[in-house]
This record gives structure tokens, C-alpha cells and sequence, in this order.
């Protein structure tokens, strides 16, 4: 058996967030992969990225068989035309390193490199991500080509930034080879110390699972029933970790060779939901997303603000890039819906309003073979001649225009907490209802908060809450001592928190803390719950004010809270359904079922800080503001297929037009205006 690399931490410091000092516009661009077309199509390839106002390409994703046919054999010939023309073009390059996609050789020569699923069946070659990241020969063989080619292109004026990999993560999540197995225990005994401590978290006793000596730990594989759901929880702890000890082997040999060039990857922060975001946004110079919104959603502008948002928080507010989105229509979806009109650059200006610096696509120029070929690029297969290739073209001379807002900060009116542990714990099997997920409760609050237009800012439960007026926790069923700490704080000095149910109720081991639910909010709430009484497939209970809910109810005992909203039928007529406890000088507000989104927006709105101010908008619009040092900006997109104004004085970036007291935004399109500020602002 192959030794399993370390899957430990490097004990390297997290890098300080650095925007690309090389890219002094608008991050406008994408995937670039010359090597599917003949060397005649580059040099036409440079002439319309210039005509796109193209500022940023990125290199190499897929083209490590390319690079290194042979092992230890690299041909860089080609990579180093490419290079010279796009600078010749005046075009950045984002120079990936391609171990997303290892070469054929690599698995011939280590077959033990490729990943193992929970069923025991070892995947094979012909996609892609087809590596274990626990894989010594996979580990060596990546950080030597990040090497080379950081040897070569390190201090190319070209490079402006680094790409690691490619969506660590979101094709194969989990890896249960015997390498896995080895480095699974390791990770284990740095995290434990001892053997007593890993049977204690994982109630061992319970099933008689006791484990007697480190080797008979195993991955979490199949077995006849379900699998004990604290190992299911540290080892996908342990796989997060592992792919980004992947990232940060290759980042820190480049780092060596390129010190000058911010290095990152692409994050899939509401789609890839393997990884633990918020550890991973530590080791990035420029935190990266890709999102493809649901194309056959007509409301998927939501889907594209939220995504953002998550993203900005990442960043911990600092300018974000996305990496990836389509110009028109996915290959991958179950109906690969095409953009309306004008549909592209409203998600670009939704993505900008919200903190990116930056907006790539996947790809340059449609694939003529391949898995993807019908997934749309900047130039499709129309060329010139096509309706997308006109929106790319005039996009990026819009975005010329924006490029003074670049490095402002978006302003947020609330929080919302989000939780990459909590998400995976509360989703595991055996839960009370398989009606409640992670993503549909946090959707919920998200949408009420969008329709109510206020912007939100996503953070981790331990985050500094001090500044937001509301602070909403759609779903914690994982919350820490820490976490449980931080919320009481913030109530205590001042703050609106609103909590929805089934939140507190696990400790990081995934288990229940002591005494009556919910455990770990109970202080702060002011109650607790005697019994969980989920509701059957379909069925709706009423509250006393006539909102609905649905999903669930419970029991719940106040001990200090006020009852606001009592269940008007169901399971727990008479009982509360919504309730507010005093703490400090702030308080603490449950609500004990789902209510739709009008339901939870009319609830927000009674909140001290609650506010709802999408009255002074026009349905389907939304707006952002973004505050530098000397201006603010506010963005308004439009939605819907009419023309409208909105309240608001300014200069519009896009036009020169001066605003007055009414903001002109057109049909499905987008304003961005430099506010006036009044005298001695």
C-alpha cells in the first residue's frame, strides 16, 4: 500500500487578503483553453478579447497532460506563446496550476491515486478530479508541475494571479481508500490525543462501537445500517481538511517562486457542499466562486445574491472575484434554459453590487468536443454574429466604466449565519424530519430579506455580530460553546436576534447537550422544548395572526420569554409559535415553525430592527450600495420588463446622466449610480 500523504496542516501563517496589484481594472475574462483549438484561432482569439475588453484570461485549468505528457517530461512551448501573446494583447493572465485533471500516466503508474467510494468501487480516469487527495504519488506529482510552472512564469509581468486547482471538492467529496483510512487516523490523533477522547466524542458506548486500538478505525463506509454520525462528521471534517492541505502544498511551492503574484482557488460556496469554506477562505489571498444559477428558475436572481453575498463573507467583506458563470446556458442542468436578453449582464452587475472586483466565465470560446460543448461561452459557436457574443462585447465596455468602484465595501443593513458544519450535521440520517434541510430554511429567511431589500452580510456563528442591528440564525442545529457564547453577547449588549427552530440543539460531536432543548440557546432564548412535533408530509398549521406554517412545531415551555404568536391549531394548538426574551439590553426571538416568505417577511418587519423598505421600490428590483472612501455607489437592477425609476439622486457611471430625486433603470437592465453626497459628508 502506497504510505498516505500528511494530511496535517501545513504550519505555514494564512495569507493576508491581497487583491491582484497587476489587475488595475475591472476583472473581466475567463477560462482560456487554447490547446482545444489550432495555434491560427490564438492570435484571433487576443483581437476579440480586445474588442470584449477582455482584462483578465484564465490559463491552464485542464492541461496538465499537455504540460507534462511523460513524468518528468514538460513541454512549456506552447504555454509560453500563449502567454506572450495574450500580454502582447495587454491582457492579464490567471495563471491555474491543472492537478484538477491528473494525466492518464499518473494512474497507470499509481492506480492507488485514484479515489475510493464508500461501496468500496475504486473510480476511474476519462473525467476529471479523478485523484485521492490523501495520495502521496498524487500530493508529489502536483506539487512538482505547480512548481515548474511557478519556476518558469513566477515573474512573468503577465501573471497577475494564481489558480490552484479547480473546484476542490465538488465532483468527488469523499475518498475511502486505504490511504484515506491511514491518514483518517492521524488526523484523528492530532485532534484527540488519545484513543478514550475519539470513543468519548463519538458515544462509542452506544451500539457497541468502542474501539480498543487506533487500526480498527475505518472511513465511514458502507455498512449494513447507518453509520455512526459523529465519525460521519470529523471524517467530513477530515476531508475538507485534506483538500485544502492539497491547496496549500501546491500554493506554498509557488509561493516560493512567485512571491509577489496573490494565489487562490475557486470556491463553489453554495454548491459544493463538502468543504468548510470558512477555514479554507483563511488560506486565500483573493477568495474565488464559481456559481452557475439553476437556469430554468425564473427567479434564479436570488440564487446569483445569495451566492454573493456567502462569497463576500468569506472575504470577510474584502473585494471577491468570481471565477465562473456562463454567459448563456450550462450543458449540465437537467433543462439548460438559455439567458434572456439582458438576463447576462444583470447577473454580472448583481454579482458586482455585491463585492466582486471581478467577473470570469467559463469559457473564452465554445468547445467543439468534449463533455461540455454545449455549455456556452463568451464567443459561441455563432462567433461574432450571435446575440451573446454582442451583450459580452458590450459588457465589458460598461464595466470600463465601473472601474472607480473598484475596492469599495458593500454596506449591510442585517446578518443572516451561516454554518458549513451545521449544514452537514443537521442533513445526516436518522433527524426528525427529512422536511428539514440546511439550504430551505436558510432560503427562506434569505428571500424574505431580499423582498424586504435589505442587504445582509452571511457570517459564521463566531463572527463579531457588534455592528448589525438584526442578526437572524435560520438554521444552527450544530452550535458550539463559542458560537452559543458570541450570540449571547451580542444580544446582551444591545442586539435583535432571531432564531428559527431546530438550532442548538447538537454540540460539535453531534451530541444533544445536556438538558432540554435547545440546549445551547436555552439562556438566551428564555425556554425550552419538551417534545420535537414535526408535521406530516403536506400538512399546515396556523398561527393566531393567520400565517401559516409548515414542516414543523414543538413544544415549547417559556422560562422567561415572552409568548408573541401562539399556534392556532396543529399539533400544538394554543402552545407559543413565536416568542421574545429580553437579555441585556437587547432580545432573543424563536420562531417554532416555517413560515413562506411573505409570512416570514410581515414577522421581520415587526422586529425592532426589522425594517422593510422595499416599498420605496418598484416589485423586481433590487438595490445594493457600495461605499468607497470619497463616494458611494448604489446599484439598481432591474427584474422585471418594464422601465422604472426608483428614489435617488446621483451620476449615472453608465451613462452621465444626472439624477435628481429619480433613478432611471431600464427593462431587465441595471444603473449604477455615484450618490451626491449632502455638504459636509
Amino acid at each position: 500500500m502506497t504510505e498516505p500523504a500528511d494530511s496535517a496542516m501545513p504550519a505555514t501563517p494564512a495569507s493576508t487578503r491581497r487583491w491582484p496589484p497587476r489587475l488595475q481594472r475591472i476583472g473581466f475574462g475567463g477560462d482560456y483553453n487554447p490547446e482545444q483549438w489550432p495555434r491560427e484561432v490564438w492570435a484571433d482569439d487576443v483581437r476579440l478579447m480586445r474588442a470584449a475588453h477582455v482584462t483578465l484570461a484564465t490559463v491552464g485549468v485542464f492541461s496538465w497532460a499537455m504540460l507534462e505528457p511523460k513524468q518528468g517530461a514538460y513541454d512549456f512551448g506552447w504555454l509560453d506563446d500563449v502567454i506572450e501573446g495574450l500580454h502582447g494583447g495587454g491582457i492579464g493572465v490567471c495563471l491555474a496550476t491543472p492537478t484538477a485533471s491528473p494525466p492518464a500516466w499518473l494512474a497507470r503508474a499509481h492506480p492507488d491515486s485514484l479515489p475510493v467510494d464508500r461501496d468500496g468501487v475504486r473510480l476511474g480516469i476519462g473525467s476529471r478530479e479523478h485523484f485521492c487527495p490523501n495520495s502521496a504519488a498524487y500530493r508529489s506529482a502536483a506539487a512538482g508541475i505547480a512548481g515548474r510552472l511557478a519556476e518558469r512564469y513566477g515573474e512573468h509581468p503577465a501573471v497577475a494571479l494564481w489558480h490552484v486547482g479547480n473546484e476542490f471538492g465538488s465532483t468527488v467529496g469523499r475518498c475511502h481508500c486505504d490511504s484515506c483510512a491511514a491518514a483518517f487516523v492521524g488526523w484523528l490523533q492530532q485532534r484527540y490525543d488519545d484513543l478514550a477522547a475519539v470513543n468519548a466524542a463519538w458515544g462509542t458506548t452506544f451500539w457497541g462501537q468502542r474501539y480498543s486500538d487506533w487500526a480498527q478505525i475505518t472511513p465511514p463506509r458502507a455498512a449494513p445500517g447507518v453509520v455512526n454520525p459523529s465519525q460521519q462528521l470529523d471524517y467530513q471534517r477530515f476531508m475538507s481538511d485534506s483538500f485544502l492541505a492539497c491547496f496549500m502544498g501546491e500554493r506554498d511551492v509557488i509561493r516560493e517562486a512567485s512571491p509577489g503574484v496573490p494565489i487562490t482557488t475557486n470556491f463553489m460556496t453554495t454548491n459544493c457542499r463538502h468543504l468548510d469554506y470558512w477555514r479554507w477562505a483563511e488560506e486565500v489571498d483573493v477568495v474565488s466562486n464559481d456559481h452557475y444559477p439553476t437556469a430554468a428558475d425564473p427567479e434564479n436572481h436570488l440564487e446569483v445574491a445569495l451566492a454573493a453575498d456567502l462569497t463576500r463573507g468569506l472575504a470577510g467583506g474584502e473585494p471577491w472575484l468570481l471565477m465562473e458563470t456562463s454567459a448563456s446556458a450550462v450543458n449540465w442542468q437537467p433543462r439548460n434554459v438559455a439567458r434572456k436578453p439582458g438576463e447576462l449582464r444583470r447577473t454580472v452587475f448583481s454579482h458586482l453590487a455585491r463585492g466582486a472586483d471581478g467577473t470570469l466565465f467559463f469559457q473564452w470560446r465554445q468547445s467543439r468536443f468534449g463533455a461540455e460543448k454545449f455549455h456556452s461561452a463568451l464567443v459561441p459557436q455563432s462567433g461574432e454574429r450571435g446575440r451573446v457574443w454582442q451583450e459580452v462585447a458590450a459588457l465589458g465596455a460598461d464595466l470600463d466604466n465601473l472601474a472607480e468602484v473598484r475596492g469599495s465595501r458593500v454596506a449591510a443593513e442585517a446578518a443572516v449565519v451561516w454554518d458549513y458544519e451545521s449544514m452537514w450535521a443537521t442533513e445526516l440520517e436518522y433527524r426528525p424530519s427529512v422536511d428539514v434541510t440546511f439550504r430551505a430554511r436558510f432560503d427562506a429567511f434569505y428571500d424574505a430579506l431580499w423582498r424586504a431589500d435589505r442587504t445582509v452580510d452571511i457570517v459564521a456563528p463566531t463572527a463579531d455580530l457588534s455592528g448589525y442591528p438584526l442578526v437572524v440564525v435560520p438554521s444552527l442545529y450544530l452550535t458550539t460553546a463559542a458560537a452559543s457564547a458570541n450570540l449571547r453577547r451580542y444580544v446582551a449588549g444591545g442586539g435583535c436576534l432571531l432564531v428559527s427552530f431546530f438550532s442548538g440543539i447538537v454540540d460539535e460531536h453531534d451530541a444533544v447537550h445536556a438538558g432540554p432543548y435547545p440546549g445551547a440557546l436555552r439562556d438566551v432564548l428564555g425556554l425550552w422544548i419538551d417534545e420535537f412535533a414535526p408535521l406530516r408530509e403536506g400538512e399546515r398549521v396556523r398561527l393566531d395572526d393567520g400565517s401559516v406554517g409548515t414542516v414543523w412545531s414543538e413544544a415549547v415551555r417559556p422560562a422567561g420569554a415572552d409568548v408573541v404568536r401562539t399556534f392556532a391549531d396543529g399539533p400544538q394548538a394554543g402552545g407559543p409559535a413565536l416568542t421574545r426574551h429580553g437579555v441585556g439590553a437587547g432580545e432573543a426571538w424563536y420562531l417554532s415553525t416555517a413560515l413562506d416568505t411573505g409570512d416570514l417577511r410581515a414577522l421581520l418587519a415587526t422586529l425592532p430592527a426589522g425594517r422593510d423598505a422595499s416599498a420605496a421600490l418598484p416589485e423586481g428590483v433590487e438595490t445594493v450600495r457600495r461605499v468607497g472612501a470619497d463616494s458611494s455607489y448604489r446599484f439598481l437592477i432591474n427584474h422585471t420588463d418594464e422601465d422604472v425609476t426608483a428614489p435617488g439622486s446621483g451620476t449615472d457611471l453608465l451613462t452621465g446622466a444626472a439624477y435628481d430625486g429619480d433613478v432611471a433603470i431600464p427593462a431587465r437592465g441595471a444603473t449604477v449610480v455615484r450618490e451626491s453626497r449632502p455638504a459636509g459628508a
